[in-house]
């Protein structure tokens, strides 16, 4: 999780991110929107909603753009190790958003002061001996029942892998498979977190998307969602 090596990267971002998955048909927004659409729909199933979110790794503020439509009333607090990306993150929506430096090891912010924390295909560019330590870190943030919420690409998904190894910000990236992912957030103290499956068909075959709501169990999307309450 090195700064300079996302701060050389941060103006293309978008660019470079389109470029890599035009394979499957979709822009970049696709991807970030349908987490936090995702999420939503899951908050509202259980009757919740979040005053304070953290999205964290936020980079140049992709997620916060919808976390402004999906959550209108929130207060969004953008972090990241890479100042460059919150510099422009700032530009793009500093209106309902905060931008705020992470030092990579203890978030800026009390116990029990944010009521989502969310993380949107960050942690593969995490090493993997440090994950439990920033999902605790993640944990000390939230309210009692608050949700943590994280979002990766899944190795046993042949076109996710080939993305990511044809990606210039993914060079030394490393794919957390889902049960990995799911018992280090075991491990960081939350309790029976819950998987689902993201992503199986891509956009010229669109119109077999509803049936993707059967398909959660399946360890063939292209994403998953790992999500967990404190």
């Amino acid at each position: 999780m090195d700064s300079a090596e996302f701060d050389k990267f941060a103006d293309e971002y978008l660019a470079l991110h389109a470029r890599n998955i035009a394979i499957t048909g979709e822009r970049p927004e696709f991807f970030a929107e349908y987490k936090v659409r995702d999420v939503q729909e899951i908050l509202s199933t259980r009757g919740r909603s979040a005053a304070r979110i953290l999205d964290f790794g936020a980079g140049i503020g992709s997620s916060a753009v919808f976390f402004r439509r999906y959550f209108p009333d929130a207060r969004v607090i953008c972090v990241d190790v890479s100042l460059r990306s919150l510099v422009l993150g700032h530009k793009r929506c500093d209106d309902g958003a905060d931008f705020v430096a992470f030092d990579g090891a203890t978030l800026p912010f009390a116990d029990g002061s944010v009521d989502l924390a969310f993380a949107g295909c960050v942690f593969h560019h995490i090493p993997h001996e440090r994950h439990v330590t920033i999902l605790a870190e993640l944990r000390r943030v939230l309210v009692p029942g608050g949700m943590l919420s994280i979002f990766e690409h899944n190795p046993m998904n042949p076109l996710t892998v080939h993305a990511v190894e044809a990606c210039p910000f993914d060079d030394n990236a490393v794919l957390i498979r889902a049960g990995t992912m799911r018992s280090r957030i075991e491990q960081a103290g939350f309790e029976g977190p819950s998987l689902r499956y993201r992503i199986f068909f891509p956009h010229m075959l669109r119109a077999l998307r509803p049936l993707e709501r059967g398909l959660t169990a399946v360890p063939l999307g292209a994403q998953y969602h790992v999500f967990a309450v404190r």
